[in-house]
């Protein structure tokens, strides 16, 4: 096993093509996108005229995480109900994710 940082990212699911771009850009290789329901601290969101929230999660290197957290941070934070974080995980097969 090889260890990698898992990147999770929860967004607005009309942001989900903009921001495939930009894990792209920041070198994620590949990602798992589900549909994401739940609340926080605002409360559920209500009226999502545009299908409501993604669950975005990437595997990849230390560095590549690091990019993709700095684009979010400058980019989606300050304009859209988005929220991510990463963790170290241990991966069968993660040399593909190095």
């Amino acid at each position: 096993m090889n260890a990698v940082t898992l990147v999770t990212i929860v967004v607005e699911a009309v942001l989900e093509d903009r921001l495939v771009r930009d894990l792209r850009a920041a070198g994620a290789t590949g990602w798992t996108i589900t549909v994401a329901r739940g609340a926080g601290p605002l409360g559920r969101r209500v009226g999502d005229l545009e299908g409501g929230n993604v669950r975005v999660e990437v595997l990849c290197s230390p560095a590549v995480a690091d990019a993709i957290m700095e684009r979010l941070t400058a980019d989606y934070f300050p304009h859209y109900a988005a929220i991510a974080w990463t963790s170290p995980v241990d991966v069968v097969r993660g040399e593909r994710y190095l």
